[in-house]
C-alpha cells in the first residue's frame, strides 16, 4: 500500500496538534479581513485551545459570502490577497465567485485521485465542465499532483469524446457519475473498445448500482466528496468504507441550522474549516448531510472517516451534478404571474437523473420549457397541474431518488 503523503497516516495526537496549529494561523489571518470582521474580530486565537472550540466560533453560510461579494467585489474580504493575485476567478450559480490556483494540489484532490490509482502512465479523460465553474480545474490540477496526463474534455458531444479517448488512450474517467455510463454506451453503440479501467468521480450521487456496473465492465470507480469553495473534503479508498476526511480541512457535523455539535454517528450538516491560507474559510456551512463512523479506514489511513453525502440540510438538491436550489423555483414561479405553485422532483431513469418539473397554474407546458432551462440551468419535463393539486407542505423540491 502506498500514500500521497505522509499525512495520511499520522497518529491522532500528531494530526490534532498539526490541526490546532492550522487553525490558530487560520484565526489569525482573519483578523484583518473585512469578510469576517464583524464575525471574528474579537477571538483570540490564542485562546482556542481544542477543536471542542470551534462551536464557539460563528457558522459562515455561502450566502453571506454572496452578500459580502455584492459589498466588497469580487471575493467579499475572506481572501489574504486580491482577486488579481489568484490564477483563476470562478463563477458558481448564485452568482458565487471563487478563487483558485495552479499551486502543487491546491484543491487536494491529487489525494483523492492517488487513493483511486491514478498516477503516472495515466492519461484521464476529465469530463468535468471548464467554463466558468471550477470543477474542471479542481480535477486537472489534481491530475498534474499525481502526474497524470489530462485530455480536458469537458461535457457533451459525446461522440467526440469517444473517439478521443480511443485515439488518445485514455486510461481514466473524471466526471459526474452519471456520464461514464453515456460515454461507454456509446462506444459499444460506434463499435468502439476504451481502455478506461479507472473512475474518479464526484458532482453526484454514485449509486451503488452505477458502481456495480462500472465493476462489471472492468472499471474501478471511487468518489469524492468536494465543493468548489473549499475543493477536496473527503474521498473514498479502495477499502470503500465511507469517505476519509482530507488532511486539510477540519470537519464537524452539526445539528442543521446550528452551529452546535451533534453525537458521534448522528447525522447532521457538514460544516468545514479549511486550512489553505489563500482562502481561510472558518466553519463553512455545505448545507450537506452526513455522519461521523467509528474507527479507522481498513486502508491504513488514519483521518476520520464519514458516511458520504447523505442529502441537503435544506432543499437545495443536485440533479445531473448542478445545484437546484428553493430560491431558483421561487424565481420561476415569478417569472410567470398565471403560475401559484411550483415543484422540482429530483428522479432516476435506469442509471441517469431525470428532473421533472410540475407546475400550478399553467396549461401549456411546452410555454415553460425554455424557462426552466434558463432559471433552474438544467432541461427537465415540464407538467402542468391543477391548481391546488401539490401538496401544501412547503416542499418545493423533492427528492425522490433512492441512495441506498
Amino acid at each position: 500500500m502506498t500514500y500521497f503523503d505522509q499525512l495520511e497516516t499520522r497518529s491522532a495526537d500528531e494530526r490534532l496538534a498539526a490541526q490546532m496549529d492550522g487553525l490558530r494561523a487560520q484565526l489569525r489571518a482573519v483578523q484583518g479581513l473585512r469578510g469576517y470582521r464583524d464575525s471574528l474580530a474579537f477571538i483570540d486565537p490564542s485562546e482556542i485551545g481544542d477543536l471542542s472550540d470551534l462551536a464557539l466560533l460563528p457558522v459562515l453560510r455561502k450566502s453571506e459570502i454572496g452578500e459580502a461579494q455584492g459589498r466588497v467585489s469580487p471575493l467579499g474580504g475572506f481572501t489574504v490577497k486580491p482577486a488579481s493575485g489568484f490564477a483563476h476567478i470562478f463563477q458558481s450559480p448564485g452568482p458565487i465567485y471563487e478563487p483558485g490556483e495552479v499551486s502543487h494540489d491546491w484543491w487536494r484532490m491529487g489525494r483523492f485521485l492517488h487513493a483511486a490509482g491514478i498516477g503516472q502512465g495515466d492519461i484521464v479523460q476529465n469530463c468535468f465542465g471548464y467554463h466558468l465553474t471550477p470543477a474542471g480545474m479542481i480535477f486537472e490540477n489534481g491530475a498534474r499532483a499525481v502526474g497524470a496526463a489530462v485530455l480536458p474534455a469537458g461535457v457533451g458531444q459525446t461522440e467526440l469524446q469517444v473517439r478521443a479517448a480511443a485515439d488518445v488512450g485514455t486510461t481514466a474517467y473524471a466526471g459526474t457519475p452519471d456520464y461514464l455510463k453515456v460515454i461507454l454506451d456509446k462506444a459499444e453503440e460506434m463499435g468502439v473498445a476504451l481502455k478506461i479501467k479507472k473512475a474518479a468521480v464526484g458532482g453526484g450521487a454514485l449509486f451503488p448500482s452505477l458502481r456495480q456496473e462500472y465493476a462489471d465492465r472492468g472499471i474501478a470507480c471511487l468518489q469524492c466528496y468536494a465543493t468548489a469553495d473549499l475543493g477536496n473534503i473527503a474521498y473514498e479508498s479502495p477499502a470503500m468504507e465511507g469517505m476519509i476526511v482530507d488532511e486539510g480541512v477540519i470537519v464537524e457535523i452539526v445539528r442543521p441550522g446550528t452551529g452546535i455539535p451533534v453525537a458521534e454517528g448522528e447525522v447532521g450538516e457538514v460544516i468545514v474549516t479549511t486550512l489553505n491560507p489563500d482562502y481561510p474559510l472558518i466553519r463553512f456551512a455545505t448545507g450537506d448531510l452526513s455522519a461521523v463512523m467509528t474507527g479507522t479506514s481498513p486502508c491504513g489511513r488514519t483521518n476520520m472517516r464519514i458516511k458520504g453525502w447523505m442529502g441537503r440540510a435544506d432543499q437545495t438538491t443536485k440533479i445531473k451534478g448542478m445545484f437546484v436550489r428553493p430560491e431558483q423555483v421561487a424565481q420561476l414561479v415569478a417569472k410567470h404571474p398565471e403560475v401559484t405553485k411550483a415543484r422540482v422532483i429530483a428522479l432516476r431513469e435506469g442509471e441517469m437523473d431525470v428532473m421533472r418539473v410540475q407546475i400550478e397554474g399553467g396549461t401549456d407546458a411546452a410555454a415553460y420549457e425554455g424557462s426552466v432551462a434558463e432559471v433552474l440551468k438544467l432541461k427537465g419535463i415540464v407538467e402542468c397541474v391543477p391548481v391546488g393539486s401539490l401538496p401544501n407542505d412547503g416542499k418545493v423540491i423533492d427528492d425522490q431518488r433512492n441512495y441506498g
